[in-house]
């Protein structure tokens, strides 16, 4: 009780210092009844509704009563605490009715309750309602976040929380974490939230901190395959890239599931390359290919498909834009590499056959180490037969040469087939007679092309 009757005398000293006593007659300023506060004008009056200092130069409210307002609000702009002084440059909350929910206001230096409006706080970002109220989550139209409980501070930058319409939405990721129903959202130095403007797809893209990322229309960070909608994209895959647990846009190799959306692929996981724009590689369909599809990387060459994956096995390729194709071979598809040089391949049909392989990666066509060659495929003499003349077209002319059962080469010699015809052969293995006769031009079959898949 002592204690209390100190502050009272206190709060005395500070509202009636310099005024004159209650019991002067005419006497200007502030009188105490009780517990209770006044102030008298020079004729002695009660004032009302009007804010008065003390003589600790700290306004306080007469209400319409005459009595100094404590704890409560004064026009619905301005609030006076326990002692009745007007709150300034602070903070205060209030439990709702019935409720044990807080609510925030801050009063600034002119005692006014901020309203409708963003300030900054002890070097933070608020933002109030038309009533005063600190607002916290999704704000002015669902581009800004303030936090949320008594922290309504504005967000900027990465921030993981729910979106707008607070409902768990699957096509929102947490990336790298458990699906928990929130997103990732990214706010501007400014408080604004990125929702990209243009969409050639179903998503828009945007770069933060020189990284690549995808976003719904709604601003929500996105991962795995997204149809971005790529300019000019030849092949639907083109229109999709692919951003990882973290939201980074992928570059370069990767192996994954394909987009659901497209079909036709060999297996649940493939491997694609990505640009440094992230776009897939592609290539024409499988036997539609020229020499000019062909792509380095790394230095090593390789062919991609509609799908945009490595294509591997025994290919037919276009020479340049001609009509004239020839055979490469990418190795099995755990390969899927431009090969060289002699190679058992399986062609389309399963069977086994023996190729030889340009350092361009071409099959190639003529005698090689003493064996003949046709578009890679190394042709021997039929079932049956001991030698055989094959005719090889090379551009606009055709060579006839004469192998065995092995595709060796009967090189200057004379030979003689199963049924007893004599050929007789130049220093290449060209034929020069048969049966000691100029051929007549009509010799040699026409030589195996490979079987394409």
């Amino acid at each position: 009780m002592k204690r209390k009757g100190l502050i009272v005398l206190a709060v005395a000293a500070v509202l009636a210092a310099g005024t004159v006593s209650v019991n002067a007659w005419a006497a200007e300023g502030w009188t105490q009844s009780g517990n209770t506060w006044m102030y008298n004008d020079s004729s002695g009056n009660k004032m009302t509704n009007v804010w008065k200092k003390g003589a600790d130069n700290l306004w306080r409210y007469l209400n319409s009563s005459g009595e100094m307002a404590v704890n409560t609000w004064v026009e619905n702009i301005y609030y006076v605490d326990a002692n009745g002084i007007l709150v300034t440059d602070k903070w205060m909350k209030f439990q709702d009715n019935n409720s044990t929910e807080y609510r925030w206001y801050y009063f600034g230096s002119s005692g006014k309750a901020i309203m409708d409006n963003w300030s900054k706080i002890n070097d933070k970002w608020y933002y109030f309602d038309s009533n005063g109220e600190m607002q916290t989550g999704w704000v002015l139209d669902d581009m800004y976040y303030c936090g949320s409980g008594s922290d309504g501070a504005m967000r900027t930058g990465w921030q993981k929380i729910y979106g707008p319409d607070s409902n768990y939405d699957s096509n929102r990721i947490s990336p790298g974490d458990n699906d928990d129903g929130k997103a990732w959202y990214y706010f501007g130095d400014n408080g604004k939230k990125f929702v990209p403007k243009n969409f050639s797809g179903d998503y828009g893209t945007y770069k933060i901190n020189g990284v690549a990322y995808c976003f719904n229309s709604e601003g929500a960070l996105q991962t795995g395959w997204k149809n971005v909608g790529v300019d000019n994209a030849e092949h639907e895959i083109q229109n999709y890239k692919y951003y990882d647990a973290g939201g980074k846009m992928r570059v370069g190799w990767y192996s994954v599931e394909p987009p659901e959306d497209i079909a036709g692929y060999e297996e649940s996981v493939e491997w694609f390359y990505f640009s440094t724009a992230g776009v897939p590689k592609t290539g024409p369909k499988e036997g539609k290919a020229t020499t000019q599809n062909l792509i380095k990387i790394n230095g090593k060459t390789y062919l991609f498909n509609d799908l945009g994956n490595p294509v591997y096995g025994l290919q037919k390729v276009s020479i340049g834009g001609t009509s004239d194709y020839t055979a490469f071979y990418f190795g099995d598809k755990k390969t899927s590499t431009m090969q060289k040089g002699r190679i058992k391949v399986v062609e389309g049909d399963g069977s086994d056959a023996t190729y030889y392989f340009s350092d361009s990666g071409r099959g190639y066509t003529g005698v090689k180490d003493g064996y003949l060659y046709y578009m890679g495929k190394l042709q021997q003499a039929e079932s049956g037969n001991r030698y055989e003349p094959i005719a090889i077209p090379t551009g606009s002319t055709t060579t006839t040469y004469v192998v065995n059962a092995s595709g060796r080469v009967a090189k200057n010699t004379s030979v003689k087939s199963a049924e007893g015809v004599k050929y007789k052969t130049g220093s290449n293995g060209n034929l020069l007679k048969v049966d000691e006769e100029k051929p007549s031009g009509n010799e040699g079959r026409t030589p195996t092309e490979p079987t394409w898949k």
